[in-house]
């Protein structure tokens, strides 16, 4: 904490800025919760291992054109303010990151989509969702006294109860004014007009949608079509569908409208077109289809109990890494919005926060290095209280066990919760903090799933500690040549483990053949270095020789590209030695281990390539103090 608070935040956004290729190399400069995005006109440019070494980085990683930096919550807004300073831009937001939402699969732009629609009403949801876990403690019977309610205990507070009632509704009850305004902007449409479709869907004239088979149904006859006068209160889907309608018939009628006519018939065409549309087809299909979606979710849910709840929390945190989980959010919001007020996914995600966070507070108590203990407290607190990301990207993710072992906390958990039927009232921050989203008659089955999660999480993470820190991975000679220490490297930058620990070979033969069976997970246009990852998950960065980027690939022959599997042995590239020298450059390559991991050099002097020349131990992470 003292050494956040004491965080040059100018120099940190200077280094930051520099690492990832310069100010030209920015194009977008915004954050989220707890990380800086940055959109980078080439992506390659950016020095992840250096990054990493700058103060307050807790990890980093490319979505699409997205560069993304880790800071944590809070710094994050600091960090940014002075990378716009640096760059002398403004300050962006969501809207600016039409160039990413161009490309990518149809999947991932769907799910970008749904996110942006919903980001930036989630305030009001919480909101209404909270409220409603108030009115759920004073209603409750059996809370504080035998069955009674707080509010039967004590009559006084019966108004003020109903109040916090109407409060909490609101929300719900006109969300498809809400997400009309979202939805219309996002799709490119005047929001005002998108917000207008969702009063009439919610109108007080239409028959209000949760007494829909309880009462009469009212119905319209629209020259002999019979329409039936419901609302859609409480409904996702057909406002979603009625705001993107809307958008492109205002855009295209903005298109061929005559300018004097633009402001008057535009608006009033694209309302009456769209409403009749709504009530005619959109709107009865898309509510039944929603209501199919929400049903059958919670249908394989609560059928197969705690099976349904061990598969869904088992794959939580793999999702939230695709980042379809933002797809959740429509979903969650019309299950909370229905008539019964409950969604399942909250505790689902809660187990699997919780559970991130209890395996990295493992590898803090297994850990030895202050470095990587440091980042393991903060980053796992902050994943018991709801903010993932440090945890799950700074450390579970690179050392992978105690990913493991979260998403089989986070499996047991959601089964119990699955089994006790445990749901959420509201949505709010996903940890020990959500039991104020929670019906209090379900604290306990929540509290006992929390315990589970974070207990497996422990467990599990330290059983496989064990294997993967003490396990040995044997490294060959890429080249034949003399092997030395990497601290031998003539490159200072090699020399001093700044990009991390390795070995260095002086070859004598320009033949590279694979040092270890793996994954090609980056090559350079200039051929000059690649990078693997190892079966056993060692990453390592090849550099042949010294300055030959400059050598535009001329003395390099590449066998292989991003992407292939490579055995252990196999050729690579082809050398020209004598081309490099001949340059007045050196062959010296660094072999350089960049995810922390110690090397222990077995045998050096001159090798033959294919010699197992270094060990390779499991552990640390390259960590630095957050």
């Amino acid at each position: 904490m003292e050494e956040e608070i004491s965080m040059d935040y100018n120099k940190v956004a200077k280094e930051v800025i520099s690492h990832v290729g310069g100010p030209k190399n920015i194009k977008k400069a915004f954050h989220c919760a707890t990380r800086l995005r940055l959109m980078l006109k080439d992506p390659s440019l950016a020095d992840e291992k250096a990054l990493e070494s700058v103060d307050g980085v807790k990890g980093t990683f490319l979505v699409q054109e997205q560069f993304q930096i880790i800071f944590g919550s809070g710094t994050v807004n600091l960090v940014t303010d002075e990378v716009l300073k640096e760059l002398g831009m403004e300050s962006q937001d969501q809207a600016d990151e039409e160039i990413v939402e161009k490309k990518g699969n149809p999947i991932s732009r769907a799910v970008k989509t749904l996110s942006d629609i919903f980001v930036p009403i989630v305030p009001a949801i919480v909101a209404g969702g909270l409220l409603m876990g108030i009115n759920n403690v004073l209603t409750a019977q059996g809370l504080f006294f035998a069955n009674k309610s707080l509010i039967e205990a004590y009559p006084m507070w019966k108004d003020f109860a109903s109040i916090i009632n109407l409060f909490s509704n609101a929300a719900f009850t006109f969300l498809p004014i809400l997400v009309g305004f979202s939805a219309t902007k996002k799709f490119g449409g005047n929001p005002y007009l998108g917000a207008v479709m969702g009063m009439i869907m919610v109108h007080p004239d239409l028959l209000n949608c949760y007494n829909l088979g309880k009462v009469a149904t009212p119905y319209w006859n629209l020259f002999g079509l019979k329409v039936a006068a419901v609302g859609y209160q409480g409904t996702v889907l057909p406002i979603l569908f009625v705001s993107w309608l809307i958008a492109k018939l205002e855009t295209k009628l903005h298109k061929i409208t005559p300018s004097w006519l633009d402001n008057l018939t535009t608006p009033l065409l694209s309302v009456l077109i769209t409403g009749f549309i709504t009530f005619l087809a959109v709107g009865p299909v898309l509510r039944e289809a929603g209501n199919v979606l929400a049903d059958g979710l919670q249908w394989i849910y609560f059928t197969l109990g705690p099976v349904g709840g061990a598969i869904f929390g088992f794959l939580y945190a793999p999702i939230v890494i695709t980042g379809m989980h933002q797809s959740f959010i429509a979903i969650e919001t019309q299950l909370l919005a229905s008539a019964a007020h409950r969604t399942f996914i909250f505790p689902t995600a809660a187990m699997s926060n919780v559970a991130q966070g209890a395996a990295v507070l493992a590898v803090f108590f297994l850990s030895k290095d202050p470095k990587q203990r440091s980042l393991c407290s903060a980053s796992g607190i902050s994943a018991l209280l709801g903010i993932t990301e440090p945890a799950m990207f700074g450390v579970n993710l690179k050392l992978k066990y105690p990913f493991i072992g979260a998403i089989c906390g986070s499996g047991v958990g959601s089964a119990w919760i699955a089994g006790t039927k445990t749901l959420a009232s509201a949505v709010g921050t996903a940890g020990i903090p959500g039991f104020i989203s929670i019906p209090p008659e379900s604290w306990l089955n929540y509290g006992i799933g929390m315990v589970l999660s974070m207990s497996v999480a422990f467990i599990v993470t330290c059983i496989l500690h064990k294997r993967n820190v003490e396990g040995k991975e044997k490294l060959s000679s890429p080249m034949k040549g003399e092997v030395a220490p990497i601290t031998e490297c003539p490159d200072p930058t090699f020399a001093s483990k700044a990009m991390g620990d390795g070995f260095v070979v002086f070859p004598e033969d320009g033949k590279f053949y694979a040092p270890a069976s793996g994954e090609i997970t980056m090559t350079f246009p200039t051929k000059h270095a690649f990078g693997l990852m190892t079966n056993n998950g060692t990453e390592i960065l090849v550099h042949i020789g010294l300055d030959t980027v400059a050598l535009n690939g001329e003395p390099f022959t590449m066998h292989v590209k991003k992407g292939d599997k490579v055995k252990k042995g196999q050729l690579l590239v082809d050398v020209d030695l004598k081309a490099i020298e001949e340059a007045g450059k050196k062959t010296a390559t660094a072999v350089v281990i960049t995810n922390g991991k110690t090397v222990d050099l077995v045998k050096s002097g001159a090798v033959d390539a294919k010699t197992a020349v270094v060990e390779v131990a499991n552990p640390v992470v390259e960590t630095k103090a957050a």
